[in-house]
C-alpha cells in the first residue's frame, strides 16, 4: 500500500457512531482514573500509531485542535492520516498542541513544554497520548484522588523513564496541568491531572 492510500484508509467505518462510543469511553475513564477500556471499532491507523491512540485522535481531534507528533510518528503517514480523518492541523510547537501523541519507546518530552492552561482557563491545555508496551505487568503504581474509591493500582509496562517524577511536578500546577492517556494496542487508561501517583513498595 502506498503512502497516500495508507493515510486515506483505516479510519472508523461508521465515523459518527464510533467516535461517539469511544468519546463516552474516554470520558468515563477520565472520571475513573486507572480504569482500562478496550475499543471495539475496527481501526487501522498507520504504524507506529496504535489502534487506541488512533481512536482517541478520531474521537477528540478536529480542525480546532492542533496536534503535535513525536519525530517517529512524523516520519510515518500518521500525521497525514490524522489530518485526513479529522481535519486537525499539525503543529511543531508543543505549547500550541491540544493533543500530543508519542509512540512506544519514544523519549518522554518534558511536560512543561506543553500547554498547561491558565488559572482562568485550565482546560486550554494539552492532552498527551502515550503508547506503552502493555497496560499491565509493569511496576505497580497507586492512584488516589477524585473518581477513585480509596486507591486504584495500575502497572503499565514500558512507561517512559522519569514519567512518575514529571507527573508529580504536573500535579503541583493544579488546576493547571496536562492530562495523559496511556494506550497499548486497542486498550487505554486515563490519568487526569487530579490523580496522585505513588510507587507501591514490594
Amino acid at each position: 500500500m502506498d503512502l497516500k492510500a495508507d493515510a486515506l484508509t483505516g479510519g472508523f467505518s461508521e465515523p459518527v457512531f464510533h467516535a461517539q462510543s469511544v468519546f463516552r469511553m474516554l470520558m468515563d475513564c477520565m472520571a475513573r482514573p486507572g480504569k482500562i477500556e478496550t475499543i471495539t471499532p475496527e481501526i487501522a491507523p498507520p504504524m507506529p500509531l496504535g489502534a487506541a491512540a488512533g481512536a482517541v485522535a478520531l474521537s477528540l481531534c478536529d480542525h480546532d485542535t492542533p496536534v503535535w507528533l513525536t519525530s517517529g510518528l512524523s516520519k510515518s503517514t500518521a500525521g497525514e492520516w490524522i489530518r485526513f480523518h479529522t481535519g486537525a492541523a499539525l503543529t511543531r510547537e508543543k505549547s500550541e498542541a491540544r493533543f500530543a501523541f508519542m509512540e512506544a519507546g519514544a523519549a518522554l518530552t518534558p511536560f512543561g513544554l506543553f500547554a498547561a492552561g491558565s488559572q482562568e482557563y485550565p482546560d486550554r491545555s494539552t492532552t498527551l497520548v502515550i503508547e506503552v508496551a502493555r497496560l499491565d505487568g509493569g511496576q505497580s503504581l497507586i492512584l488516589t484522588g477524585p473518581g477513585i474509591k480509596e486507591t486504584t493500582v495500575i502497572a503499565p509496562r514500558g512507561l517512559p523513564e522519569m514519567f512518575q517524577r514529571q507527573w508529580g511536578e504536573n500535579r503541583t500546577l493544579f488546576p493547571r496541568g496536562i492530562d495523559v492517556v496511556l494506550t497499548s494496542g486497542r486498550s487505554f487508561l486515563c490519568l487526569p491531572r487530579t490523580c496522585k501517583m505513588t510507587v507501591r513498595e514490594n
